[in-house]
């Protein structure tokens, strides 16, 4: 992840109206056949615009009705009594990496989390924050969010449904726990819940979220298929596609697949270029917009990660056989004639309210037929040794319950359908093959290497990764430079090897970089973060002045990053530009008054210009938030300095020294208060 630059002594450190009902009465064949041709869906338009759940239920109450009980439906909400599936008698929780515990309780109609430390029996820190969000349905768990003046960021307490177990949320454990500051950016909003309104130029701000996922997120922007029953035309759907709308059913059996992975291929998801998570719709092809990779390995075969039906399904013999015996790809249903996600699931209806013959007469419509004319039929055959009441129970032996590799406390059907795996099996040693793209056969080489890079930042730092990342990147002439210039520019700055990055940019030309090449907003901020990593390259060889120039850029093209905030006034302070670092600082405040990085760094530039006392009120705000975080530790020891208090200054040296013996920073300063 990017470094956080702080600041220490003197050092810079770092509605619609009433709709008509939707019949299948005629409407123009000879328009409804050109459309069909040309196999276009028109809200795959720019001008097709999102409607909302409420408007689609006008005409379709009962799948609306059925639809909001689903995982879908209830996938995100906010947080009330109803919405909870929590069990509160014992919702405490310890975290033994941060020594920190955690209490969940509600107080009124508000649900609440405490984060506490105790020394002995006496409570040495407590901060309390209010749940706004819960997301997940509840069906497997209930993890928490939190608002900041818009700003989502994911809580450190999830509920895991099947165990009635409180634990720390994925990804927080093992000494990661990121407490209350864990950013849910727009690729984790995107597949947890239906679209929302994010804040361009921002990480993870939205003006508006929905709550759940919507029937638009399956078929697609509704404005026109609304407009056209409005004035009444209609489309006979027993006998044509109606192209103003997506009909999953009715899509051709790649594209389905599709349509379900967008969400359920979970894995690296390396973005195509000019493309964002809104971007993909209905109908169209997912590796147009989103490649995603998995790590592959040989003898693995058991293993899979949550949201991975799609993925596993299709490694399956029945999909793999039903696919290729499907004559007539294009017709009205593809999917009745292969083995699809909707062969089983309804996704109109819950799981829980499915009834569970219904999974395995899917399995039986295949496998019950006679065998050569005889009276014995290939169930019987394969499972003459086992007892008849297993006959029954299909799911149970070929779709086994386990865990997946990536969420504790949870299990789920493995969707590789396939004969039990013997335990010889189960216990060869695996072997890594390389990541591959699940969705796409030949991704280019950008694609492989930012997939590559992406799984050493996110998933697993094995350097290995930036090695095969480095592969893929050509940069010898100055086409490869300009080509791969924000994959260069990322590698070179998780290496450290910010003289590289410099190279490139003078290679390429600093005015044409800043002016041409690095001027857009997007929604990942592709611009913004490569202008950010440079800046951080100068800001390390000492060149305050261009980082200022670049972290500047950056803070133009995303003004809600408050990282690069943070880092553009440290540069501004390094500099001696008091003033501006000061109004660059309360900014961050303003946006997010829980900002610890801005709290410390304020305090600094506070003490500089000569006001200690307010520098220690902001520090102690700070303290409040976290009493761990190193900068501020630093910052503290600094200001105990100033005042000529050097026991305390050396108390804060070795409270950061006791949980990091590696911090240079507070080993040269001890040092120098040891001399002193």
């Amino acid at each position: 992840m990017p470094k956080k630059v702080h600041i220490f002594f003197s050092v810079t450190i770092v509605l619609i109206g009433l709709l008509q009902f939707c019949d299948s009465k005629t409407t123009n064949s000879t328009t409804t056949k050109k459309i069909s041709d040309t196999l276009t869906y028109l809200n795959h338009s720019d001008s097709a615009k999102y409607v909302g759940m409420n408007t689609c239920k006008l005409c379709h109450q009962s799948i609306y009705t059925t639809f909001i009980k689903t995982g879908m439906g209830k996938s995100l909400d906010i947080a009330t009594h109803q919405k909870s599936s929590a069990d509160f008698k014992n919702a405490t929780i310890y975290d033994k990496f941060t020594d920190f515990n955690y209490h969940a309780f509600w107080q009124k109609d508000s649900l609440f989390f405490d984060e506490f430390r105790l020394k002995k029996k006496d409570t040495i820190h407590s901060r309390t924050e209010q749940v706004n969000y819960i997301i997940g349905s509840g069906q497997h768990t209930n993890s928490h969010l939190q608002s900041v003046n818009g700003y989502i960021n994911q809580m450190p307490m999830t509920y895991y449904t099947q165990k009635k177990h409180w634990d720390l949320p994925p990804g927080f454990e093992g000494g990661f726990n990121t407490h209350f500051s864990r950013k849910i950016g727009l690729e984790c909003m995107s597949c947890h819940n239906g679209y929302p309104n994010f804040v361009l130029g921002s990480e993870n701000k939205y003006t508006s979220i929905p709550t759940g996922i919507d029937c638009e997120r399956c078929h697609g922007p509704g404005s026109i298929h609304v407009a056209q029953r409005q004035d009444g035309s209609k489309v006979d759907t027993s006998k044509y596609i109606d192209f103003s709308i997506v009909n999953p059913a009715k899509l051709s059996i790649d594209l389905q697949f599709d349509l379900c992975q967008r969400c359920h291929l979970q894995g690296n998801a390396v973005l195509k270029e000019g493309k964002s998570f809104y971007d993909f719709k209905p109908g169209q092809k997912l590796s147009d917009f989103i490649s995603v990779f998995l790590p592959k390995y040989k003898n693995a075969d058991e293993e899979f990660i949550m949201a991975s039906h799609a993925h596993r399904l299709k490694q399956s013999a029945c999909f793999i056989k039903s696919y290729e015996q499907v004559k007539n790809k294009n017709i009205l249903k593809p999917y009745k004639e292969a083995m699809t996600c909707i062969t089983c699931h309804n996704p109109h209806v819950s799981v829980k309210e499915t009834n569970k013959n219904v999974f395995n007469d899917a399995c039986l419509n295949c496998h019950n037929e006679k065998i050569n004319g005889s009276n014995q039929t290939s169930l019987q055959a394969a499972h003459r040794k086992l007892p008849t009441k297993n006959w029954n129970n299909c799911v149970g032996c070929h779709m086994p319950v386990s865990g997946s590799t990536d969420i504790p406390h949870v299990s789920v059907h493995d969707h590789y359908i396939r004969k039990p795996i013997s335990v010889l099996e189960k216990n060869k040693i695996k072997i890594f093959l390389g990541l591959f793209s699940i969705n796409e056969k030949h991704p280019n080489y950008l694609t492989k290497a930012m997939a590559y890079i992406n799984q050493f930042e996110k998933f697993n730092q094995d350097k290995s990764y930036l090695d095969s990342a480095k592969f893929y990147l050509k940069d010898k002439t100055k086409q490869d430079v300009d080509k791969n210039i924000y994959a260069l520019v990322q590698l070179n700055f998780i290496s450290q090897n910010f003289n590289q990055m410099i190279t490139y940019v003078n290679f390429l030309g600093e005015n044409y970089l800043l002016q041409n090449k690095f001027v857009h907003k997007t929604y990942d901020n592709i611009d913004a973060w490569t202008c950010y990593r440079i800046g951080d390259a100068f800001y390390y060889n000492t060149n305050i002045k261009k980082a200022i120039l670049w972290h500047k850029q950056a803070v133009t093209l995303a003004p809600y990053n408050l990282e690069f905030r943070n880092k553009y006034a440290s540069a501004l302070a390094a500099n001696n530009q008091l003033n501006e670092a000061e109004t660059e600082f309360k900014f961050v405040l303003t946006e997010h008054p829980k900002n610890i990085s801005a709290y410390t760094n304020l305090g600094y530039i506070q003490l500089v210009k000569g006001f200690p006392a307010e520098a220690i009120r902001l520090y102690n705000l700070a303290l409040k938030l976290d009493p761990d975080y190193e900068p501020l530790l630093l910052n503290l020891a600094g200001y105990f300095a100033y005042i000529k208090n050097n026991k305390q200054a050396i108390y804060y040296l070795q409270k950061i020294l006791t949980k990091n013996p590696t911090n240079v920073k507070a080993k040269q300063a001890l040092q120098q208060l040891n001399v002193l």
